[in-house]
């Protein structure tokens, strides 16, 4: 990259009031709000005109000018700022009448105060990157020229560029409150030892900036905390001219775009609503993140991207993280969703565990994968473990139920989703363990999971899309507890391997309309979720059912229970499906078809009964917990007695030996391994 320097000097013959001029910080051509043509890139503020630049900091990660004063800066003819150019002349400075205007006090913040100085205008810059610290008295602010003002202990920080931040500070004017304007260069603040407490309002606002970094320095550990309440609000006019009125919402709150970055700690108490919240993008990098909300803990209203991070949520009223946008042209454009494509995150949230009004991915980042651990709604609570009580008449399958389900999904009438994408789920990678009140993987739209490892107990259903599933490639999901396991109106088993545990059907293909092939679920039915019965014979649903290949494994409780259900046609045409049930009520069974059902040779199925199976071919085989059952091609050991067996292998028998055979285990279980060659 070229560079070349612009020399101002000045005329010795010149009069005084000139000389004052060329030194002048304030003045269109060195004033640190006013960009160079020519100059871009986020390495560069558009305040290069009255920057030196630094050094490369690693864990900004670009080239970021320091802010400078008058006199002792690089306006003399031995030093002159460094600005880009690609040609031999030198670049054009923009006129007055093109300069981002700074805030007026007429249109400036009302901001609380400790101290009733006016705002201190800091010079004396050196040279080096602008430094604020806080102390009992307040902040104090050096090297910053006129790009922060500072009354007791709220900075204003006017220019883009770098700021490190350090020091400790309690009260009702503890703030730091960024706005610039939008063609300037991104903002960093970089903390470097910094405890922060508002006692009235957010300690950090990002009101109006190109793009702003909160950076937790390596070494260092950063507080933040707000107040439990608010009364204040502001009034400013953004790019456009309008006029705006703000209250802050969140511990730390930005208008603009946001990224959390740095291999520090930082520690955010959002005592008011929510912990960190941007109106736009939210990006979280690296760090050591704690963040403890009353709302939400994380909340980018445009989206969520987390690459990397050890982040620990905890929630007290609200979701976990949150992307929830309602405005139809940027839901059509793919906003309102969050991706996660590393980092280890752990989230205990008094609702949904992650949530997004549009799409949520999950997938293999540069270097890592993503850890994911949600708590929701308290945990599942209500549901028995139908697999405790292993007798040939089985236990009493969840609550008991209401009407003839085979127990009650006791879901909560609050939404305590583990992970909720309004649109879309796609996973394809990562170890995701979920602990929710209600549906652990829910959509209102799809849900396609290709990859990664899967834990899910719940109260309702383990997986539930309302539109259509897809289960394929590498994918691994083992639903430890559920009402149902997994339910959508199109089902298809593509790979992958797959366990469910449930006092209600395993498989349910229902949800879908009598009078379209893909319409949206109709309604549950029943007190209490899907108790009477879900979307049973009568309730004008329909469903499809295709399995093609991979590993899986049902187990369903005592009751009107059904191990692979669909209220249209069930297709198996490859794959490996175990299936016991302990139904002991109702109609239904081990499979159960409300259309046509297809299940060939190719395909390995062997089910285990206490009752007559609807469909598939069915054997008067007595098996008990003892030995294998199956045929040379398959084999698998109950894990109850019974007399009822479904084979699309031929007529199946007690295994002397599995020698020789694949091993499969099903979850994290050891003993219920299916065994084929």
């Amino acid at each position: 990259m070229n560079k070349k320097i612009l020399s101002i000097s000045c005329i010795s013959s010149l009069s005084l009031a000139m000389l004052a001029s060329c030194s002048d910080s304030t003045s269109d051509l060195y004033n640190p709000a006013t960009p160079i043509a020519g100059v871009e890139g986020e390495g560069y503020s558009s305040a290069d005109a009255g920057y030196i630049i630094a050094s490369s900091d690693s864990e900004t990660g670009s080239q970021t000018g320091t802010p400078t004063s008058s006199a002792t800066t690089a306006y003399s003819s031995s030093f002159a700022p460094v600005v880009n150019s690609s040609s031999s002349t030198i670049p054009s400075i923009q006129s007055s009448s093109s300069i981002p205007a700074t805030q007026s006090s007429s249109s400036a913040p009302v901001t609380q105060s400790s101290s009733s100085t006016q705002p201190e205008q800091v010079s004396g810059n050196t040279g080096e990157r602008p430094v604020i610290t806080y102390a009992a008295s307040g902040a104090t602010a050096t090297n910053a020229g006129n790009c922060v003002s500072v009354t007791g202990g709220t900075v204003t920080i006017k220019c883009g560029g770098e700021y490190d931040i350090s020091g400790s500070y309690s009260g009702s004017d503890a703030q730091i409150l960024v706005n610039t304007a939008k063609t300037d260069s991104s903002v960093y603040l970089n903390m470097r030892g910094l405890t922060l407490s508002n006692t009235a309002d957010a300690p950090i606002y990002i009101q109006k900036a190109s793009k702003a970094f909160v950076v937790a320095k390596n070494g260092t550990t950063n507080t933040l905390s707000d107040g439990s309440s608010r009364t204040k609000t502001y009034n400013y006019t953004n790019d456009n001219g309008e006029a705006k009125t703000d209250t802050t919402g969140a511990c730390i709150y930005a208008k603009d775009d946001l990224t959390i970055k740095g291999e520090g700690t930082l520690i955010v108490n959002g005592n008011y609503n929510n912990g960190i919240h941007t109106s736009n993008d939210l990006k979280v990098k690296n760090g050591l993140i704690t963040v403890k909300a009353r709302n939400n803990g994380l909340k980018g209203k445009n989206s969520v991207e987390i690459s990397g991070g050890t982040i620990n949520i905890t929630t007290t009223e609200g979701d976990g993280i949150k992307s929830d946008t309602e405005d139809a042209a940027d839901l059509a454009s793919g906003k309102g969703s969050i991706e996660i494509t590393g980092g280890e995150i752990t989230i205990t949230s008094a609702f949904d565990g992650i949530t997004a009004a549009n799409a949520v991915v999950i997938a293999n980042g540069e270097s890592t994968i993503p850890t994911i651990k949600v708590t929701a709604g308290g945990g599942h609570n209500c549901l028995s473990d139908p697999t405790s009580n292993t007798g040939s008449t089985g236990g009493r399958g969840g609550m008991g139920g209401f009407g003839p389900g085979g127990g009650s999904s006791c879901s909560p009438s609050e939404s305590m989703k583990g992970i909720k994408g309004d649109s879309s789920i796609t996973i394809s990678a990562g170890v995701i363990d979920i602990n929710s009140r209600d549906d652990g993987l829910h959509s209102s739209g799809s849900i396609t999971v290709s990859g990664g490892s899967i834990t899910v107990a719940t109260d309702d259903d383990g997986v539930h899309a309302e539109k259509a599933l897809y289960v394929k490639d590498n994918a691994n999901i083992s639903v430890a507890l559920a009402y149902e396991g997994m339910e959508s109106p199109d089902m298809h088993f593509e790979g992958g391997i797959t366990s469910v545990i449930t006092t209600d059907d395993g498989w349910n293909a229902a949800g879908g309309t009598s009078t379209t092939s893909t319409g949206g679920n109709t309604g549950r039915g029943g007190l209490g979720g899907f108790g009477g019965g879900g979307f049973g014979p009568g309730s004008g649903s329909t469903g499809k059912l295709t399995v093609t290949g991979g590993y899986h494994y049902i187990y369903v409780g005592t009751g009107d229970t059904d191990g692979v259900d669909s209220n249209g046609d069930i297709t198996i045409s490859g794959g490996v499906i175990i299936v016991e049930c302990r139904m002991n009520g109702g109609m239904g069974g081990m499979v159960d078809s409300d259309g046509t059902t297809n299940i060939s040779s190719n395909a390995k199925l062997l089910g285990f009964g206490t009752n007559n199976s609807e469909e598939g071919s069915q054997y008067s085989v007595s098996f008990n917990t003892n030995s294998y059952y199956g045929t040379s091609s398959i084999a698998f050991k109950p894990s109850f007695s019974g007399n009822k067996m479904v084979s699309s292998v031929g007529q199946p028998s007690a295994i002397s030996s599995v020698s020789g055979m694949t091993k499969t285990c099903f979850g994290n279980s050891t003993d219920r391994c299916v065994y084929t060659k």
